[in-house]
């Protein structure tokens, strides 16, 4: 996956990642330390292998890891006993996801909406998926309802705009980044989508301006040099 499909992927999962229980921790963790912290939730399990909240970490951690197969078992384990749980029937879509293994993880996501009708991490999680999935008309349905009904989220305007870019369709996707921007202004990753997306359009000049106002904000100019090449 290249250009406008891979940056916009890339922010989509980190923002699922962010709601994973200790994001917020482990995203400043090196890699020794993910594990030190796998290790020490491994072992606490074997004295306390019936607490939920220790499992939903332990599987945070395999997943920071990207061990989908050990994080799928601990959601696994939840769900035997509590079907119902909703942040164990996410996350497990979402390593079923990770996996290639698409009817789970389309099942997983239509039980957590069973339960929590209309939540909005589930509808973007099962867009994004009929997206992967190539269910193109599917994805678009959910996507523009969730858009619907949170005009706010500026997440939910990036997330259409991705899938449209994805398929080609440039301006509606143009519309979308921007319509992301003026909610969220300080966004820099849909500043640059929006470049990437004026570059596919073959404006070039507005495409500029938006990779300039990137690196003011702070953004490194060499990290933006493909950009800005094709810019030329």
């Amino acid at each position: 996956m290249t250009g406008m499909a891979a940056i916009t992927r890339q922010w989509l999962m980190a923002a699922l990642l962010c709601l994973l229980p200790i994001a917020s921790v482990a995203q400043n963790y090196s890699y020794g330390q993910l594990r030190d912290s796998l290790e020490q939730a491994t072992s606490l399990l074997k004295k306390f292998p019936d607490n939920v909240d220790l499992r939903l970490k332990k599987a945070s951690w395999n997943i920071f890891l990207e061990q989908w197969d050990y994080a799928q078992r601990e959601y696994d384990h939840i769900l035997e006993r509590d079907p119902d749980n909703v942040a164990a029937l996410y996350f497990r879509a979402y390593t079923h996801e990770r996996q290639h293994h698409y009817k789970l993880a389309r099942k997983d996501y239509e039980d957590m909406l069973r339960i929590v009708p209309g939540d909005f991490n589930g509808q973007l999680g099962l867009a994004l998926l009929c997206q992967k999935d190539m269910h193109y008309s599917e994805a678009m349905t959910i996507i523009n309802h969730l858009v619907e009904q949170y005009p706010s989220s500026a997440v939910a305007y990036a997330a259409r705009g991705g899938m449209e870019a994805e398929r080609q369709m440039f301006d509606l996707a143009e519309y979308d980044f921007t319509e992301a921007i003026r909610l969220d202004p300080t966004n820099n990753d849909y500043l640059i989508n929006r470049a990437d997306i004026r570059i596919r359009k073959g404006d070039k000049k507005h495409a500029r301006e938006d990779l300039d106002e990137a690196v003011r904000r702070g953004i490194a100019k060499p990290s933006l040099a493909e950009l800005y090449g094709r810019c030329r």
